[in-house]
């Protein structure tokens, strides 16, 4: 039986990745071309429609009905997770609320899985099924946690993302009040004033994955929906999710002085999201112009 699971897993493993992640338009309306999610929301509606029909009559036990009615939300949130999570949608498009929309929706359908668990378990107990046939089940509460987890792993990286744009505003606050940065928090270097993204990018990539054998933490490269949440126009930056108290951070800021690229380096904490620590290289990120 564990021989079997172990198959069973691996096929949902390679179904759940198969799904492709479509264009988000950062208003939680999933644009979404026909797929396996969307198709399956169909049925599970016509399904539900037949089976409610039935229940009225009292050909079917209302149970059935409750059951397409899980049938349906999971559809709807399975396809919450091929827009956000499943596919190679870039960590730029989403946000902080489709980051929690993410979360919710692999945890309804968690939640879902292990109900249908325990009912199955009673049957098992009043020796209405045979107790293999919760080994499916399992499987696919399996990949459920593991979608969860993912789903978890991915939402940091956006607080990590927002957590740094979060910095980038309090210092745009503080000089817009004509308040210098305080000490050892942030540092800024002015240089020439000008860093030209397509040109001068690729050769600090390459210098420091020559330097550190690994490629640059880029955690923002140029606009993102963090940014423009927070009103910020981040387009020609570039933030790297390094400390400057590390040495890879100590080496960055070296080179980038050394290519006289402005640049700045923040190592304080944003409380209750996350370190914030980052290097934003280019010029300070402008506020975005809203029409009146």
């Amino acid at each position: 039986m564990q021989h079997f699971c172990a198959i069973s897993l691996l096929a949902s493993s390679i179904l759940a990745l198969s799904l492709g992640a479509q264009s988000f338009d950062g208003t939680l309306s999933y644009q979404i071309n026909e797929t396996a999610a969307t198709n399956s929301i169909r049925l599970a509606q016509d399904q539900l429609r037949r089976i409610n029909s039935l229940v009225e009559i009292g050909a079917l036990p209302r149970v059935r009905l409750e059951q397409a009615q899980r049938d349906l939300a999971d559809a709807q949130d399975e396809v919450i997770l091929e827009g956000t999570l499943y596919g190679n949608l870039p960590i730029a498009s989403l946000t902080e609320e489709t980051a929690n929309n993410m979360i919710a929706a692999a945890q309804r359908r968690l939640d879902r899985q292990r109900q249908r668990i325990e009912d199955a378990n009673k049957l098992v107990d009043e020796g209405i099924i045979a107790r293999n046939s919760v080994c499916s089940l399992q499987d696919e509460m399996n990949m459920r946690t593991m979608s969860l987890t993912l789903a978890h792993s991915r939402a940091d990286l956006i607080a990590e993302i927002a957590a740094m744009a979060r910095s980038e505003r309090a210092m745009e606050t503080l000089l817009s009040a004509g308040v210098g940065p305080f000490a050892g928090e942030m540092e800024h270097y002015e240089g020439n004033g000008l860093f030209n993204e397509g040109k001068d990018l690729k050769p600090i990539e390459a210098a420091f994955a020559h330097k550190f054998e690994k490629p640059l933490p880029i955690s923002a490269d140029g606009e993102t929906d963090v940014h423009r949440a927070l009103g910020f126009d981040h387009r020609g930056r570039v933030d790297v999710a390094v400390s400057p108290g590390q040495k890879e951070g100590q080496w960055l800021m070296s080179y980038l002085k050394a290519k006289k690229i402005p640049f700045y380096a923040f190592s304080h904490a944003i409380p209750g999201k996350a370190t914030g620590a980052h290097i934003h290289i280019g010029t300070g990120s402008t506020r975005l112009q809203t029409a009146d």
